[in-house]
């Protein structure tokens, strides 16, 4: 399926990682377990195997698990539609900052891993939620902060409140990510030494 992605040729177990955690986004995606309902928007956990691919696999796992991410999120606005589905169907709101969480995830894991593993794993797993949060409501506001007032039926004032209480549910986000994948990575570079 995919042999080469910008000149590099992907090892087959990397191809077959993808395959893997294709597998669970879509399980993730198709029964809604992946997004869960936290008006106005609907919060999600399918960052995880992005970051658990991007730690364990490299960049180019991470960021091609985080672009079927990205799609399933536009595939939901559609299929279940919200007030502000519409955001959503915009891929530089919901599948730019998925494929970041992807090769931020790896590079801050990289960076502090010289000095310490697990904080390197730590560190990763955090940067790569926050990069999903911070990405796209970042994105909502920068593209369509009025919109959103609008289709909401608030303020600018109230819209711009909201989306930082968003960020403070990124705290959640991140401690769920690093519940469940700070566990599953060690495991398998455990396995894989």
């Amino acid at each position: 399926m995919i042999k080469k992605i910008y000149g590099q040729k992907l090892k087959t177990r990397q191809i077959t990682m993808i395959g893997l955690l294709f597998a669970v986004t879509i399980v993730l995606g198709v029964t809604g377990i992946g997004f869960l309902p936290i008006p106005p928007f609907k919060t999600t956990i399918m960052h995880i195997p992005v970051i658990i691919g991007a730690i364990v696999g490299g960049p180019i796992v991470g960021a091609i698990t985080g672009l079927l991410f990205g799609i399933f999120s536009i595939i939901q606005a559609i299929n279940t539609p919200l007030p502000t589905s519409f955001i959503f169907m915009n891929p530089l709101v919901s599948v730019l900052p998925r494929i970041l969480i992807g090769i931020i995830s790896y590079y801050v894991y990289k960076i502090i891993k010289r000095k310490s593993e697990k904080s390197g794993i730590i560190l990763g797993i955090i940067a790569g939620s926050f990069t999903n949060t911070l990405g796209v409501l970042g994105m909502i506001y920068i593209l369509y902060i009025n919109a959103y007032a609008n289709a909401l039926h608030i303020s600018y004032s109230t819209a711009v409140k909201s989306l930082l209480i968003l960020v403070a549910n990124g705290i959640i986000s991140a401690a769920m990510a690093l519940i469940v994948s700070f566990p599953i990575i060690i495991i398998v570079k455990r396995i894989r030494k």
